[in-house]
């Protein structure tokens, strides 16, 4: 045999080797998009050493707004989307992007403000009262504006509030992403759009002592962190329509075949188990439960 082909023997051997090494590697991570509240609250970093330790598999997780989320869905650039605005995510499953969806848990919203509440929100029967009476009284307000679950709902109540509004479309970068974004918002200067996640949006909102729509879990991680990051309070909380589920859904192979599939079903599998489910409901930060389990049979979707 001539040297040379000994030699692109032991070539073609090496390169298969580092081939499959690169894509064990890549079988070993799962890609996670999901809402900047689950990143914020803590809740996967509480969560995600019990699924890499049962599995082996690493979660990289990218936190964006529920709009960003799914457009990394859509692009093929996440393996599994954990997201809140069950629309967006009945869209997406609709226009083949994802498979195997399934209800996680749900937190709900709250409006938060200065201590002094100058609208006054307190006051207010309903959330689309309580959106009014900020709007009459022209105060500060500090919207996500980034096509999230929070954006969507928000967007949701100031169109309850009946009051005369401002449509919009634009493609907009949220948290890197690229969205056509079509929104209604009051008229007034009052009213700030930032395109940013929740955790930034309390913070701004704290700066400007202004009212804001946030999820009740990242709320708490500000509020009741040491030293505390805002001092702002709940002003409005507890009715129905301020409910915020959360579903899991698998990027769907058939569309991306790139993606890791396997280790997406395992995570889903995973998450929706009863022992998972309970540490959702166990999970607290100063006392304060932050998310309620909330997994539906395997055929419900």
């Amino acid at each position: 045999m001539p040297r040379w082909f000994g030699g692109m023997v032991i070539l073609a051997a090496w390169l298969a080797a580092l081939s499959g090494a690169c894509c064990a590697a890549a079988d070993d991570v799962l890609v996670l998009a999901t809402t900047t509240s689950t990143e914020n609250s803590g809740l996967l970093a509480y969560l995600h050493p019990d699924f890499e330790a049962k599995t082996g598999i690493k979660v990289k997780a990218i936190a964006k707004g529920t709009g960003a989320s799914l457009q990394l869905g859509r692009d093929g650039n996440a393996d599994v989307v954990l997201v809140h605005a069950r629309a967006e995510e009945d869209r997406f499953v609709a226009e083949g992007q994802g498979v195997m969806r399934r209800h996680v848990m749900y937190n709900d919203f709250v409006i938060i403000g200065p201590l002094a509440d100058p609208a006054p929100v307190k006051e207010a029967r309903s959330p689309a009262e309580a959106l009014a009476r900020i709007a009459r009284k022209q105060h500060v307000f500090i919207s996500r504006g980034d096509a999230s679950g929070t954006h969507v709902k928000e967007q949701e109540l100031w169109r309850a509030t009946g009051l005369p509004l401002i449509s919009q479309s634009a493609t907009v970068f949220a948290e890197g992403e690229q969205i056509l974004l079509t929104s209604v918002r009051p008229p007034g200067d009052w009213y700030f759009s930032i395109g940013q996640g929740m955790g930034k949006t309390i913070t701004v909102a704290t700066e400007k002592q202004a009212y804001t729509l946030a999820d009740r879990g990242t709320y708490y991680a500000f509020a009741l962190a040491d030293p505390p990051k805002t001092d702002l309070v709940i002003l409005y909380e507890g009715h129905v329509a301020l409910r915020n589920p959360y579903g899991v859904i698998a990027v769907n192979p058939e569309k991306h075949p790139g993606v890791n599939f396997a280790a997406a079903k395992r995570y889903i599998e995973w998450i929706t188990s009863p022992e998972v489910q309970r540490m959702i409901g166990d999970y607290l930060v100063k006392g304060k439960q932050l998310f309620h389990p909330w997994a539906a049979p395997a055929q419900e979707h």
